[in-house]
């Protein structure tokens, strides 16, 4: 798609999420759940208005800055070269977002589908995006892994993110496996991507070392 196609679905998404809010906003309870802990048991609760309306502004802030990115980053013109992409990274994040919002709904309704059904496959396939656009993903501030030596050499973040890229795929398809152990569901969503995250921090430094000896 166009930048203009992605973003007329972005805010259409956006739109989408207020227009839920204010179909159902009338059938909501007074005190709306809307935190549930690693077990997938509620231990949260918001005012009927917040509970209702606060993800879609959350949306709205979550859209604006990152549209705001390719237009502000010193290294824009990189950002051209993978935007379509980034754009698609939106799109999907902003879709996960969306069916969290969804499911607080729902949950509210009387369906009570269990957040940690929704999670691992929501992040699994979040992750999955982040490794593709890791891959494709050209040296600026604000998108891929960004340390001091990815950042400084153009051939270590090439590396980095080549390597990154796959550990993230990796990491999507091991969270969804969380599927089938939902009290442990966190688990495998969180362990493996801090393994990732620091992996590529030490390989960026790694690689940098090499390349000054180089």
């Amino acid at each position: 798609m166009s930048v203009r196609k992605n973003q007329i679905a972005i805010w259409g998404i956006v739109l989408l999420s207020f227009l839920l809010s204010i179909y159902f906003y009338p059938q909501m309870p007074a005190k709306m759940a809307s935190h549930w802990n690693a077990k997938g048991q509620v231990d949260g609760y918001m005012s009927k208005f917040w509970g209702a309306f606060l993800m879609p502004f959350v949306l709205v802030g979550i859209a604006l800055l990152f549209l705001a990115i390719p237009k502000i980053d010193p290294l824009k013109a990189n950002i051209k070269k993978f935007r379509k992409y980034y754009d698609g990274f939106i799109i999907i994040f902003l879709i996960f977002m969306f069916s969290v919002h969804t499911q607080v709904i729902l949950w509210n309704l009387g369906t009570k589908i269990s957040f940690n059904l929704i999670l691992p496959i929501g992040i699994g396939i979040l992750f999955y995006y982040v490794g593709i656009l890791c891959e494709n993903a050209k040296r600026n501030w604000f998108i891929g892994i960004r340390t001091p030596w990815t950042l400084s050499n153009e051939k270590v973040w090439d590396k980095t993110h080549k390597i990154g890229g796959k550990l993230f795929k990796i990491a999507g398809l091991i969270a969804l496996v969380g599927i089938f152990f939902k009290t442990l569901a966190v688990f495998f969503i969180v362990v493996p991507v801090l393994l990732v995250g620091i992996f590529t921090v030490v390989y960026s430094y790694v690689e940098y070392q090499k390349e000054r000896i180089d």
